[in-house]
């Protein structure tokens, strides 16, 4: 194998690299929801510090708001409600 057959390969191997890296970034931006986690169920919509070791979440799954105290030991669901859809939360 000479040099030519080297830098072939080598430029051969760049080329791959590249369209798999763009092809991940285009299924990140574009991409199914399911492989992409651009459908994500679960999200934290706020959380506020209420002590050292306590902090009080606001959690959206499924149309649903959730409020979790979490400690040190373990975390506590205080309440549920509907979610607000998103033109009513942005005014409020």
């Amino acid at each position: 194998m000479d040099m030519i057959d080297a830098f072939r390969y080598l430029g051969a191997l760049a080329i791959v690299l590249a369209l798999v890296g763009a092809a991940g970034l285009a299924l990140r931006r574009y991409g199914l929801p399911g492989i992409a986690g651009n459908g994500r169920r679960l999200t934290i919509v706020d959380s506020l510090m209420l002590g050292r070791n306590q902090r009080a979440i606001i959690l959206r799954c499924d149309g649903m708001e959730h409020i979790l105290v979490t400690t040190r030991e373990g975390a506590t669901h205080l309440a549920s409600a509907p979610a607000k859809p998103q033109a009513e939360r942005a005014a409020a």
